[in-house]
């Protein structure tokens, strides 16, 4: 079957069915989810339309993070999926989603910190 993100299987706004008047189109694909977990780099190339390319991350162990009311930004390892409003499956198995609470390594932040204000944090 494949994952399909059409509308023609949507029912009318009076409620009434639509008929099916074509098959599915390469332009309607859709992919299954990467479910990114927390663990050594592992990016996967994925083909795109255009011969074009998008990298699957399954897995990651550092981020781009920022803090934001220092306005700084560094590079920092992530050490563990915290919380996870959605689901708790999701902190458990460790998967890196968007809105997850996770936990990172302060060094970097710590010596931004004692380089700009002079002090030990």
């Amino acid at each position: 079957m494949g994952i399909s993100r059409d509308s023609v299987h949507k029912r009318r706004k009076t409620g009434g069915k639509r008929p099916i008047v074509r098959k599915k189109r390469k332009f309607e694909l859709g992919r299954p989810a990467a479910n990114t977990k927390l663990g050594t780099k592992r990016i996967r190339p994925v083909r795109t339309m255009g011969g074009n390319r998008k990298y699957r991350a399954l897995r990651l162990e550092t981020g781009n993070f920022a803090w934001g009311s220092e306005g700084v930004t560094r590079k920092t390892r992530i050490l563990d999926v915290v919380y996870n409003a959605s689901n708790n499956e999701l902190v458990r198995t460790k998967t890196l989603v968007k809105n997850c609470i996770i936990q990172v390594d302060s060094t970097p932040f710590r010596q931004w910190y004692e380089a700009h204000y002079g002090v030990t944090a």
